[in-house]
Protein backbone atom coordinates (compact mmCIF):
# COMPACT_ATOMS: atom_id res chain seq x y z
CA UNK A 1 0.00 0.00 0.00
CA UNK A 2 1.27 3.45 -0.84
CA UNK A 3 2.17 5.65 2.08
CA UNK A 4 2.05 9.41 2.16
CA UNK A 5 3.79 11.75 4.59
CA UNK A 6 3.53 15.50 5.04
CA UNK A 7 5.62 17.94 7.03
CA UNK A 8 6.28 21.63 7.48
CA UNK A 9 9.77 23.05 7.35
CA UNK A 10 11.08 24.90 10.43
CA UNK A 11 13.81 27.48 10.39
CA UNK A 12 16.20 24.92 10.86
CA UNK A 13 19.85 16.44 -4.55
CA UNK A 14 23.44 12.63 -7.88
CA UNK A 15 26.18 10.27 -7.18
CA UNK A 16 29.81 10.65 -8.15
CA UNK A 17 30.85 8.74 -11.23
CA UNK A 18 32.75 6.01 -9.38
CA UNK A 19 30.23 5.56 -6.58
CA UNK A 20 27.33 5.47 -8.99
CA UNK A 21 28.98 2.83 -11.16
CA UNK A 22 29.75 0.65 -8.12
CA UNK A 23 26.36 0.97 -6.48
CA UNK A 24 24.07 0.72 -9.50
CA UNK A 25 22.74 -2.54 -10.82
CA UNK A 26 23.35 -3.13 -14.52
CA UNK A 27 20.81 -1.03 -16.33
CA UNK A 28 20.11 1.33 -13.41
CA UNK A 29 19.83 5.08 -14.01
CA UNK A 30 20.38 6.28 -10.43
CA UNK A 31 20.79 10.01 -10.98
CA UNK A 32 20.54 12.98 -13.31
CA UNK A 33 22.01 12.05 -16.74
CA UNK A 34 22.52 8.44 -15.78
CA UNK A 35 25.21 6.21 -14.27
CA UNK A 36 28.11 8.33 -15.55
CA UNK A 37 26.23 11.63 -15.17
CA UNK A 38 26.85 12.23 -18.88
CA UNK A 39 23.59 11.24 -20.61
CA UNK A 40 25.11 8.02 -21.98
CA UNK A 41 23.77 4.56 -21.18
CA UNK A 42 25.70 1.32 -21.68
CA UNK A 43 22.43 -0.60 -21.99
CA UNK A 44 22.17 -2.85 -25.05
CA UNK A 45 19.60 -5.22 -26.50
CA UNK A 46 16.73 -2.75 -26.49
CA UNK A 47 14.46 -2.25 -29.51
CA UNK A 48 15.66 0.06 -32.24
CA UNK A 49 12.89 -1.02 -34.61
CA UNK A 50 9.49 0.00 -33.26
CA UNK A 51 6.03 -1.31 -34.14
CA UNK A 52 3.55 0.94 -35.91
CA UNK A 53 2.35 3.49 -33.38
CA UNK A 54 5.62 3.38 -31.47
CA UNK A 55 6.85 1.43 -28.45
CA UNK A 56 4.26 -0.22 -26.24
CA UNK A 57 3.09 2.01 -23.40
CA UNK A 58 3.47 0.06 -20.15
CA UNK A 59 1.81 2.64 -17.91
CA UNK A 60 1.08 6.33 -17.50
CA UNK A 61 0.65 8.35 -14.29
CA UNK A 62 0.21 11.96 -13.20
CA UNK A 63 2.96 13.34 -10.94
CA UNK A 64 2.34 17.10 -10.86
CA UNK A 65 3.97 19.93 -12.77
CA UNK A 66 7.72 20.28 -13.15
CA UNK A 67 10.82 19.29 -15.05
CA UNK A 68 12.36 16.71 -12.72
CA UNK A 69 13.73 13.67 -14.51
CA UNK A 70 13.40 10.04 -13.46
CA UNK A 71 16.00 8.06 -11.52
CA UNK A 72 15.70 4.27 -11.55
CA UNK A 73 17.32 1.75 -9.20
CA UNK A 74 16.23 -1.86 -9.42
CA UNK A 75 12.46 -2.02 -9.76
CA UNK A 76 11.82 1.46 -8.38
CA UNK A 77 11.54 4.79 -10.22
CA UNK A 78 11.96 8.11 -8.39
CA UNK A 79 10.88 11.56 -9.53
CA UNK A 80 9.27 14.84 -8.38
CA UNK A 81 6.34 17.09 -9.22
CA UNK A 82 4.33 19.91 -7.70
CA UNK A 83 0.62 20.06 -6.95
CA UNK A 84 -1.19 22.92 -5.21
CA UNK A 85 2.11 24.53 -4.16
CA UNK A 86 3.39 21.33 -2.63
CA UNK A 87 6.38 19.43 -3.96
CA UNK A 88 5.87 15.66 -4.09
CA UNK A 89 8.69 13.11 -4.16
CA UNK A 90 7.50 9.85 -5.72
CA UNK A 91 8.74 6.29 -5.55
CA UNK A 92 6.94 4.26 -8.24
CA UNK A 93 6.91 0.59 -9.06
CA UNK A 94 8.70 0.37 -12.40
CA UNK A 95 6.55 -2.52 -13.60
CA UNK A 96 3.14 -0.99 -12.95
CA UNK A 97 3.57 2.73 -12.17
CA UNK A 98 1.92 2.13 -8.79
CA UNK A 99 2.95 4.60 -6.07
CA UNK A 100 5.08 2.72 -3.54
CA UNK A 101 5.42 5.83 -1.38
CA UNK A 102 5.23 9.58 -1.74
CA UNK A 103 6.28 12.49 0.42
CA UNK A 104 5.03 16.05 0.06
CA UNK A 105 6.01 19.40 1.56
CA UNK A 106 5.05 23.03 0.97
CA UNK A 107 6.94 24.72 -1.88
CA UNK A 108 5.67 27.42 -4.26
CA UNK A 109 5.36 26.16 -7.83
CA UNK A 110 6.85 29.44 -9.08
CA UNK A 111 7.37 30.70 -12.62
CA UNK A 112 7.51 27.83 -15.15
CA UNK A 113 6.08 25.76 -12.37
CA UNK A 114 7.51 22.90 -10.38
CA UNK A 115 10.81 21.30 -9.37
CA UNK A 116 13.75 21.15 -11.76
CA UNK A 117 16.18 18.80 -10.02
CA UNK A 118 16.19 15.00 -10.41
CA UNK A 119 16.46 12.74 -7.35
CA UNK A 120 19.76 10.99 -6.68
CA UNK A 121 19.50 7.42 -5.35
CA UNK A 122 22.52 5.90 -3.65
CA UNK A 123 23.12 3.50 -0.80
CA UNK A 124 19.46 3.07 0.02
CA UNK A 125 18.82 6.81 0.24
CA UNK A 126 17.19 9.41 -1.99
CA UNK A 127 18.57 12.96 -2.16
CA UNK A 128 16.41 15.74 -3.59
CA UNK A 129 16.47 19.52 -4.00
CA UNK A 130 13.54 21.87 -4.48
CA UNK A 131 13.53 25.09 -6.49
CA UNK A 132 13.44 26.97 -3.17
CA UNK A 133 16.47 25.20 -1.66
CA UNK A 134 14.80 22.46 0.41
CA UNK A 135 17.38 19.64 0.55
CA UNK A 136 15.97 16.25 1.60
CA UNK A 137 17.39 12.84 2.37
CA UNK A 138 14.84 10.01 2.39
CA UNK A 139 14.90 6.27 2.91
CA UNK A 140 14.66 4.82 -0.62
CA UNK A 141 12.53 1.84 0.50
CA UNK A 142 10.02 3.58 2.75
CA UNK A 143 10.17 7.32 2.05
CA UNK A 144 10.96 7.98 5.70
CA UNK A 145 12.54 11.41 6.15
CA UNK A 146 16.15 11.02 7.37
CA UNK A 147 17.12 14.69 7.32
CA UNK A 148 16.15 17.98 5.76
CA UNK A 149 18.06 21.22 5.33
CA UNK A 150 17.20 24.71 4.11
CA UNK A 151 20.06 25.75 1.81
CA UNK A 152 18.77 29.29 1.58
CA UNK A 153 19.49 29.67 5.26
CA UNK A 154 22.55 27.53 5.95
CA UNK A 155 24.32 28.36 2.66
CA UNK A 156 23.08 31.96 2.67
CA UNK A 157 22.02 31.53 -0.94
CA UNK A 158 18.93 32.92 -2.65
CA UNK A 159 17.42 30.98 -5.56
CA UNK A 160 18.05 32.33 -9.07
CA UNK A 161 15.09 33.69 -11.01
CA UNK A 162 13.67 30.31 -12.03
CA UNK A 163 14.69 28.48 -8.87
CA UNK A 164 17.45 26.05 -8.01
CA UNK A 165 17.74 23.41 -10.73
CA UNK A 166 20.98 21.48 -10.17
CA UNK A 167 20.52 17.85 -9.15
CA UNK A 168 22.40 16.75 -6.01
CA UNK A 169 25.80 15.11 -6.45
CA UNK A 170 27.06 12.58 -3.90
CA UNK A 171 30.83 12.38 -3.45
CA UNK A 172 32.02 10.14 -0.64
CA UNK A 173 30.33 11.36 2.51
CA UNK A 174 29.27 14.67 1.00
CA UNK A 175 26.27 15.84 -1.01
CA UNK A 176 27.19 18.74 -3.31
CA UNK A 177 24.71 21.36 -4.53
CA UNK A 178 24.90 24.18 -7.07
CA UNK A 179 23.96 27.11 -4.84
CA UNK A 180 25.62 30.44 -4.16
CA UNK A 181 28.73 31.67 -5.98
CA UNK A 182 30.41 28.25 -6.07
CA UNK A 183 28.38 25.52 -4.42
CA UNK A 184 27.81 24.07 -0.98
CA UNK A 185 28.25 20.65 0.65
CA UNK A 186 26.21 18.83 3.27
CA UNK A 187 27.25 15.79 5.28
CA UNK A 188 25.60 12.82 3.61
CA UNK A 189 24.67 11.12 6.86
CA UNK A 190 23.40 14.03 8.93
CA UNK A 191 22.67 16.92 6.56
CA UNK A 192 25.07 19.17 8.48
CA UNK A 193 26.66 21.99 6.48
CA UNK A 194 30.31 21.12 5.71
CA UNK A 195 31.21 24.07 3.48
CA UNK A 196 29.61 26.83 1.50
CA UNK A 197 30.78 29.36 -1.04
CA UNK A 198 30.29 33.08 -0.75
CA UNK A 199 26.81 34.44 -1.46
CA UNK A 200 26.09 34.81 -5.15
CA UNK A 201 23.79 33.66 -7.94
CA UNK A 202 23.88 30.02 -8.95
CA UNK A 203 23.38 28.81 -12.49
CA UNK A 204 20.86 26.12 -13.38
CA UNK A 205 23.29 23.31 -14.27
CA UNK A 206 24.09 20.36 -12.01
CA UNK A 207 27.48 19.88 -10.31
CA UNK A 208 29.91 17.65 -12.22
CA UNK A 209 32.94 15.83 -10.83
CA UNK A 210 36.08 15.74 -12.96
CA UNK A 211 39.56 14.23 -12.81
CA UNK A 212 42.52 15.58 -14.78
CA UNK A 213 46.24 15.00 -14.21
CA UNK A 214 47.11 16.48 -10.84
CA UNK A 215 43.62 17.72 -10.06
CA UNK A 216 40.28 16.38 -8.90
CA UNK A 217 37.43 18.84 -8.60
CA UNK A 218 33.76 19.65 -8.91
CA UNK A 219 32.61 22.05 -11.63
CA UNK A 220 29.64 24.35 -11.00
CA UNK A 221 28.09 26.62 -13.62
CA UNK A 222 27.11 29.86 -11.89
CA UNK A 223 25.43 32.95 -13.29
CA UNK A 224 28.87 34.46 -13.96
CA UNK A 225 30.79 31.49 -15.31
CA UNK A 226 32.29 28.07 -14.61
CA UNK A 227 33.72 27.57 -11.13
CA UNK A 228 35.95 24.62 -10.20
CA UNK A 229 36.30 23.77 -6.51
CA UNK A 230 37.84 21.16 -4.26
CA UNK A 231 34.89 18.88 -3.38
CA UNK A 232 36.13 18.29 0.15
CA UNK A 233 36.69 21.89 1.21
CA UNK A 234 35.01 24.15 -1.36
CA UNK A 235 38.34 25.90 -2.06
CA UNK A 236 38.19 27.52 -5.50
CA UNK A 237 40.60 25.96 -7.99
CA UNK A 238 39.88 28.07 -11.07
CA UNK A 239 37.22 30.15 -12.79
CA UNK A 240 36.23 30.91 -16.39
CA UNK A 241 33.84 33.83 -17.04
CA UNK A 242 30.79 32.94 -19.13
CA UNK A 243 27.91 35.42 -19.09
CA UNK A 244 24.55 35.20 -20.86
CA UNK A 245 21.35 37.20 -21.00
CA UNK A 246 19.22 36.57 -17.88
CA UNK A 247 22.23 34.79 -16.30
CA UNK A 248 21.12 31.45 -17.76
CA UNK A 249 23.91 28.88 -17.66
CA UNK A 250 21.88 25.69 -17.55
CA UNK A 251 23.57 22.92 -19.55
CA UNK A 252 26.11 20.85 -17.65
CA UNK A 253 29.80 21.22 -18.55
CA UNK A 254 31.25 18.15 -20.26
CA UNK A 255 34.80 17.05 -19.42
CA UNK A 256 36.81 15.32 -22.15
CA UNK A 257 40.28 14.29 -20.92
CA UNK A 258 41.93 17.57 -19.82
CA UNK A 259 39.38 19.77 -21.59
CA UNK A 260 35.86 20.96 -20.77
CA UNK A 261 33.03 21.86 -23.16
CA UNK A 262 30.67 24.72 -22.28
CA UNK A 263 27.44 25.72 -24.01
CA UNK A 264 24.68 28.25 -23.31
CA UNK A 265 21.82 29.76 -25.27
CA UNK A 266 20.68 33.38 -25.53
CA UNK A 267 23.15 33.83 -28.37
CA UNK A 268 26.19 32.86 -26.28
CA UNK A 269 27.35 29.70 -28.04
CA UNK A 270 29.95 27.15 -26.97
CA UNK A 271 33.66 26.71 -26.25
CA UNK A 272 36.26 24.08 -25.48
CA UNK A 273 38.73 24.91 -22.73
CA UNK A 274 41.95 23.13 -21.79
CA UNK A 275 42.59 23.04 -18.05
CA UNK A 276 46.23 23.58 -17.17
CA UNK A 277 46.67 23.80 -13.41
CA UNK A 278 44.49 26.68 -12.28
CA UNK A 279 44.19 28.34 -15.67
CA UNK A 280 41.58 27.43 -18.32
CA UNK A 281 42.73 28.18 -21.88
CA UNK A 282 40.23 28.61 -24.72
CA UNK A 283 40.98 26.19 -27.58
CA UNK A 284 38.03 27.26 -29.70
CA UNK A 285 34.78 29.19 -29.31
CA UNK A 286 31.82 29.67 -31.67
CA UNK A 287 28.02 29.76 -31.85
CA UNK A 288 27.45 26.36 -33.48
CA UNK A 289 25.94 24.86 -30.31
CA UNK A 290 23.65 26.87 -28.03
CA UNK A 291 22.23 24.56 -25.37
CA UNK A 292 19.26 26.24 -23.71
CA UNK A 293 19.13 23.85 -20.77
CA UNK A 294 19.46 20.31 -22.15
CA UNK A 295 23.08 19.22 -22.22
CA UNK A 296 24.92 17.61 -25.12
CA UNK A 297 26.14 14.02 -25.08
CA UNK A 298 29.72 13.18 -26.06
CA UNK A 299 30.51 10.06 -28.08
CA UNK A 300 33.74 9.05 -29.83
CA UNK A 301 35.04 12.56 -30.42
CA UNK A 302 31.71 14.21 -31.28
CA UNK A 303 29.11 16.24 -29.42
CA UNK A 304 25.40 15.76 -30.13
CA UNK A 305 22.95 18.28 -28.76
CA UNK A 306 20.14 20.79 -29.08
CA UNK A 307 21.33 24.00 -30.73
CA UNK A 308 18.44 26.44 -30.29
CA UNK A 309 15.81 23.84 -31.25
CA UNK A 310 17.99 22.11 -33.84
CA UNK A 311 19.60 18.71 -33.30
CA UNK A 312 23.24 19.06 -34.29
CA UNK A 313 26.55 17.19 -34.34
CA UNK A 314 29.84 18.99 -33.61
CA UNK A 315 33.44 17.85 -33.93
CA UNK A 316 34.71 18.25 -30.36
CA UNK A 317 38.28 18.89 -31.52
CA UNK A 318 37.48 21.84 -33.76
CA UNK A 319 33.92 22.96 -32.98
CA UNK A 320 32.92 22.47 -36.62
CA UNK A 321 29.31 21.42 -37.27
CA UNK A 322 28.93 18.11 -39.11
CA UNK A 323 25.14 17.96 -39.62
CA UNK A 324 21.89 19.40 -38.31
CA UNK A 325 18.23 18.41 -38.08
CA UNK A 326 15.70 21.13 -37.37
CA UNK A 327 12.48 21.31 -35.37
CA UNK A 328 13.06 19.46 -32.12
CA UNK A 329 11.94 22.50 -30.11
CA UNK A 330 13.47 22.53 -26.60
CA UNK A 331 13.69 18.77 -26.29
CA UNK A 332 16.43 16.73 -24.66
CA UNK A 333 18.39 13.64 -25.56
CA UNK A 334 20.39 10.73 -24.24
CA UNK A 335 22.57 8.17 -26.03
CA UNK A 336 22.72 4.36 -25.92
CA UNK A 337 24.14 1.66 -28.18
CA UNK A 338 25.37 4.25 -30.71
CA UNK A 339 21.92 5.78 -31.02
CA UNK A 340 20.45 9.10 -29.95
CA UNK A 341 17.13 8.94 -28.11
CA UNK A 342 15.48 12.36 -28.43
CA UNK A 343 12.26 13.55 -26.81
CA UNK A 344 11.30 16.63 -28.78
CA UNK A 345 9.79 19.62 -27.05
CA UNK A 346 6.32 18.69 -28.33
CA UNK A 347 6.35 15.01 -27.39
CA UNK A 348 7.74 13.16 -30.42
CA UNK A 349 10.17 10.39 -29.57
CA UNK A 350 12.93 10.30 -32.16
CA UNK A 351 15.56 7.61 -32.59
CA UNK A 352 18.61 8.40 -34.74
CA UNK A 353 22.04 6.90 -35.31
CA UNK A 354 24.87 8.60 -33.44
CA UNK A 355 27.19 9.07 -36.39
CA UNK A 356 29.12 12.18 -37.45
CA UNK A 357 28.85 11.85 -41.23
CA UNK A 358 25.09 12.34 -41.61
CA UNK A 359 21.78 12.42 -39.75
CA UNK A 360 19.87 9.14 -40.06
CA UNK A 361 16.45 8.77 -38.47
CA UNK A 362 15.67 5.20 -37.43
CA UNK A 363 12.23 5.52 -35.80
CA UNK A 364 9.71 8.08 -34.57
CA UNK A 365 6.53 8.06 -32.49
CA UNK A 366 4.30 10.57 -30.71
CA UNK A 367 4.36 9.65 -27.02
CA UNK A 368 3.25 12.83 -25.22
CA UNK A 369 1.69 16.24 -25.75
CA UNK A 370 2.45 19.61 -24.17
CA UNK A 371 5.89 20.97 -23.23
CA UNK A 372 8.41 18.13 -23.04
CA UNK A 373 11.67 19.75 -21.95
CA UNK A 374 13.00 16.94 -19.76
CA UNK A 375 15.41 14.42 -21.27
CA UNK A 376 14.19 10.79 -21.17
CA UNK A 377 15.52 8.03 -18.93
CA UNK A 378 16.48 4.54 -20.15
CA UNK A 379 16.71 1.78 -17.56
CA UNK A 380 16.24 -2.00 -17.77
CA UNK A 381 14.75 -1.74 -21.25
CA UNK A 382 12.13 0.81 -20.21
CA UNK A 383 12.07 4.41 -21.38
CA UNK A 384 10.55 7.08 -19.13
CA UNK A 385 9.28 10.36 -20.63
CA UNK A 386 7.47 13.25 -18.97
CA UNK A 387 5.98 16.63 -19.85
CA UNK A 388 5.81 19.78 -17.79
CA UNK A 389 2.12 19.27 -16.97
CA UNK A 390 2.98 16.10 -15.07
CA UNK A 391 2.20 13.25 -17.46
CA UNK A 392 4.80 10.50 -17.01
CA UNK A 393 4.79 7.53 -19.39
CA UNK A 394 6.80 4.32 -19.32
CA UNK A 395 7.52 2.70 -22.69
CA UNK A 396 8.67 -0.86 -23.27
CA UNK A 397 11.84 -1.08 -25.38
CA UNK A 398 12.73 -4.61 -24.33
CA UNK A 399 13.44 -7.00 -27.16
CA UNK A 400 11.16 -10.02 -27.21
Amino acid sequence: MATRRSFLFGTASAASLLLARRSAFAGDWPQWRGPGRNGVSDETGWLTQWPMGGPRRVWAVRIGVGFSGVAVVGNRAYTMGNSADQDVVYCLDAESGRTVWSLRYPCPAGEYEGPRATPTVLGGRVYTLSREGHALCLDAATGQLIWRQDLRRVAQSSPPRWGFAGSPLVDGNLVLYNVGSGGAALDRQSGRLVWRSAPGTAGYASPVLYQIPGQRGVALFTAEGLVAADPASGRRLWFHPWRTSYDVNAADPIFIDDTVFLSSDYGRGCALLRISGNRPVVLWENREMRNHFNSCVYLNGYLYGNDENTLKCLDARTGAARWQYRSIDRGGLIAAANHLIVLTGRGDLLLARAQPDRFTEVARARVLTGECWTAPTLAHGRLYCRNHDGDLVCLDLRAR
